[in-house]
């Protein structure tokens, strides 16, 4: 058992969200009890998270999603009430950390998802230097595409570009697909990312830069529980990752 206070430092010394211009509060969004013992992870602070969470003993949460985004009006009304409240009643902690849960050099979205894929970055690219770049570990994007569909468990949306060999790959978790001309500036045949849009497919056909959408979900559930492992083993706390499935 923890003080709040202290997995909170603790949080925050490794995410470092003061860095970084988000859309939204991060580190702790609901304050719960001040005695830690059992973390749970996830991808997203959903209702049916929470209550998976709550079912499983949680007292603390740390998620990538939280509940407050900028341009909402601050009312709790409807589904943020409903997520509020049932934190509130159990006296749940819930943490939050976005851009700073991706970027992380070890343990954030777009470091943990390299390791499952078998990608090392040598370098970063894009707007706060969120998306990551390395070597590719093979050549064909058919092959890579499969490995891609086996690791994550869904087939990625695929645009081929020229169809050159894959030198160098840059990878940028969830809705990062406005990074694609940044990955093309910086040198990647590919690109992966969660989701696509309209314009990426046009910029793959003509740059021949390969484009491929493999989820927003899918690609984002192994920064949470890498990080909140990390913090457990530290403080000595209890830690589970609960995955809702999400087909976005």
């Amino acid at each position: 058992m923890v003080d709040r206070a202290e997995l909170e430092t603790l949080l925050d010394g490794l995410l470092q969200p003061q860095t970084f211009k988000d859309y939204g509060p991060n580190g702790l969004q609901v304050e719960g009890r001040r005695a830690v013992r059992h973390v749970v992870s996830g991808v997203t602070a959903s209702l049916a998270f929470i209550d998976e969470a709550i079912a499983a003993g949680a007292d603390t949460l740390l998620v990538h999603h939280g509940l407050f985004w900028r341009g909402q009006d601050g009312r709790l009304t409807g589904w943020l009430k409903a997520r509020v409240a049932r934190l509130m009643a159990h006296d749940i902690n819930l943490f939050a950390y976005h851009l700073p849960l991706d970027a992380h050099a070890q343990f954030g979205n777009n470091a943990q998802l390299g390791v499952q894929l078998g990608l090392v970055a040598d370098g970063r690219f894009g707007e706060q230097a969120l998306g990551f770049i390395g070597p590719a570990v093979d050549g064909s994007l058919n092959t890579w595409a499969e490995r891609i569909g086996k690791t994550l468990g869904r087939a990625p949306v695929c645009v081929p570009g020229d169809g050159r060999p894959l030198h160098r790959v840059a990878w940028c978790t969830g809705g990062a697909q406005g990074y694609f001309e940044a990955a093309i500036a910086a040198g990647a045949d590919a690109f992966l990312t969660g989701e696509i849009s309209e314009p990426q497919a046009h910029l793959a056909r003509e740059t021949g830069v390969a484009f491929l959408a493999c989820g927003h979900h899918a690609t984002e559930r192994y920064g949470a529980p890498a990080v909140a492992g990390h913090v457990a083993a530290q403080l000595g706390l209890e830690h589970q990752f609960i995955d809702v499935p999400n087909p976005a």
